[in-house]
């Protein structure tokens, strides 16, 4: 197991150097410099501030002297444009934690309501409540987060005054949490779905099995049968996609928080794009890999541990 997990902690790193390469070749291939817009600067100023960063070296150099900060150093570069001076995960430090509340708070709404409708409709197949749920799962499905929080936001917000239109950072208590209900909501309605649906087909194939009959044979109800038996068997392989769905919350988070004005990483992400903040962009794509291969590296991990051929590969 232990060389299964060293292998998985290589493919990793390699994976995140290569992403980290192909962001930062990507992004230094952009139109514009990361000084050329600001009007305070003459050209002179903005020729001796690309020098001090090397920005009018060849790209294999300037990438040389950035993998060489942050090996050595550990620096990873200030911001220039957003928080000037400022080293971009100091800047990161203040916006992740709403990040975070937002996705996890998403995250724990969604695991017990799409179970409970994934169950209702496995018990109900083919009956109005089936029908009704998997109505609402191809919706759900089908429209993004942003969509369903810009139709909140009208109706819900500006319409019926019964949520701030906007985050409110400045907010105590429960003005604070109040203004987030909405993104939160509205990052909820796709991992419920994807819940609702794994795992009403869990339940129905689990419903079908030989042993689910030996247990009416024995007197028990289908209700009985289903919650003492088939229900736990359905969500063992439910565990193997909580953790990725996480990645995808997060992923959503990206555009509703720019929706509802929320000072995240996600909105940063799109701010530091749209000004060539080069450095805080590499950041905040780093942020987002580190995530994602993490998610990636538990469930290889999780399989390794319930499987033992996964992680003896050809030998087993």
């Amino acid at each position: 197991m232990t060389r299964y997990i060293i292998n998985r902690l290589i493919a990793v790193a390699l994976v995140l150097f290569m992403i980290v390469t192909v962001a930062f070749m990507v992004l230094r291939l952009m139109p514009g410099s990361v000084y050329d817009d600001n009007p305070e600067l003459s050209s002179e100023v903005i020729e001796a501030l690309e020098a001090k960063a090397h920005l009018n070296e060849p790209m294999i150099v300037q990438y040389y002297y950035y993998v060489r900060g942050i090996l050595l150093d550990r620096n990873w570069g200030v911001s220039v444009k957003l928080a000037p001076s400022v080293p971009v995960f100091d800047v990161l430090k203040t916006r992740i934690p709403i990040s975070m509340i937002l996705n996890v708070a998403s995250l724990v709404i969604s695991l017990p309501l799409g179970i409970a409708a994934g169950t209702i409709a496995a018990l109900n197949k083919n009956r109005l409540p089936d029908y009704a749920i998997s109505l609402l799962v191809i919706i759900f499905i089908s429209v993004p987060s942003f969509v369903f929080a810009a139709v909140m936001q009208y109706f819900l917000s500006f319409k019926l005054g019964w949520f701030p239109i906007i985050y409110n950072p400045t907010g105590v208590g429960w003005a604070k949490w109040r203004s987030i209900v909405l993104p939160v909501l509205a990052l909820s309605f796709g991992p419920i779905a994807t819940v609702t649906r794994y795992l009403r087909g869990e339940l129905l194939e689990t419903l079908n099995s030989e042993y689910m009959l030996l247990a009416r044979t024995k007197g028990l109800t289908k209700y009985q049968a289903a919650a003492r038996h088939a229900f736990r068997n359905s969500c063992v392989p439910l565990a193997n996609i909580i953790i990725p769905m996480f990645t995808g919350i997060l992923g959503g988070s990206l555009v509703v928080e720019q929706v509802f004005s929320i000072p995240g990483v996600g909105g940063i992400m799109v701010n530091s794009v749209n000004a060539n903040d080069h450095a805080l962009t590499l950041a905040v794509l780093l942020f987002y890999s580190v995530i994602s291969l993490l998610t990636i590296l538990i469930v290889d991990i999780s399989y390794g541990l319930i499987d033992p051929r996964i992680r003896l590969g050809r030998k087993g």
